[in-house]
């Protein structure tokens, strides 16, 4: 079997996380790491005895890396995405895909342009709980969806320096709602502020977005909480999908409860596992550039629905 050369730039929490289980994957030949942080590059290097580049450039020139994830700070997505496109490389992205949406767009059309795979780290989406109740609403077991309702808090992470809580949280259920729902959202409407000192951007956000039916969904986000949670509720005409995404555990309630049996895999793993089969198959991304641009955009959406304390309608957000 050939292996597919693979590489991470950017090697905080996240990278790590990329690096460790590129290391493990049969189908992939770990290839090299880069990183600004020379301490941080030298133990990532160390611990899995492959080369480590400061100029993520140098990594990038390596013809036999044919796959990088980028996990870089959200501002810098746009530059090193564009940069390791221009050096012929397909990209996994992680979440949110850009900074903004014109650098969202450049992006997608440069990954077209050149023939090359790019997707976006929504790994919510490889949760076993969520394809669960992706399988159980699409048999129609709670019948037709009317709303969902989520909570995504907890303390503030001392990595997250360039975004707020929106863009770090909000950002994975809005995501996990459309693609449950199997539709685009139709407008958003949110308050958000900011309590904590030594957070630059918003540390709490309260947010309301319609989809295209009529299905409603209400989420939380917050720095504040002390201790994490993250669920998500979905209600429907003949009964309610409840998820804990961490506990990966399901509940289905109708005229019956009923029991949901899953098997635990890490979703992160599954995730990267998809985006190198789809380049071994040549098919498209089960997660695309497009996925990530719908995310960002509901997430601006709702960004500017706060400081302008009105609903934003998506048709304004292309």
């Amino acid at each position: 079997m050939e292996k597919i050369g693979v590489g991470v730039i950017g090697v905080g929490a996240m990278g790590d996380n990329h690096a460790r289980i590129y290391s493990k994957l049969d189908e992939t030949n770990f290839i090299g790491v880069s990183d600004l942080n020379e301490q941080l590059l030298s133990s990532i290097s160390k611990k899995y005895k492959i080369p480590g580049h400061e100029n993520y450039e140098d990594l990038l020139k390596n013809d036999e890396l044919k796959v990088v994830s980028v996990c870089v700070p959200t501002t810098h997505h746009h530059k090193v995405v564009m940069k390791a496109l221009e050096y012929g490389k397909n990209v996994l992205v992680e979440k949110p895909i850009s900074f903004t949406i014109e650098e969202a767009k450049e992006m997608i059309s440069s990954a077209k342009e050149k023939g090359l795979k790019l997707s976006t780290g929504h790994v919510e989406r490889f949760n076993p709980a969520v394809i669960k109740a992706k399988e159980l609403i699409e048999s129609d077991i709670i019948g037709d969806i009317v709303s969902s309702s989520a909570k995504r808090v907890g303390p503030l992470p001392p990595r997250i320096k360039d975004v707020g809580v929106s863009i770090d949280l909000a950002i994975h259920d809005l995501d996990v709602m459309s693609y449950l729902f199997n539709e685009p959202a139709k407008q958003v409407y949110a308050t958000m502020g900011s309590i904590l000192e030594k957070c630059e951007y918003e540390d709490h956000a309260e947010i309301m977005t319609i989809f295209e039916t009529g299905i409603a969904g209400i989420l939380e986000v917050n720095w504040l909480t002390p201790y994490k949670r993250r669920e998500l509720e979905i209600t429907g005409t003949a009964g309610i999908i409840s998820i804990d995404y961490i506990s990966q555990a399901i509940e289905v309630y109708g005229k019956f409860a009923q029991d949901v049996s899953i098997t635990h895999e890490e979703p992160l793993k599954q995730e990267i596992k998809s985006f190198i089969n789809s380049i071994k198959t040549d098919t498209e991304p089960l997660i695309t550039g497009e996925d990530g641009l719908n995310a960002l955009k509901m997430v601006l959406a709702a960004n500017i629905s706060s400081k302008k304390q009105i609903p934003v309608n998506m048709v304004d957000m292309n």
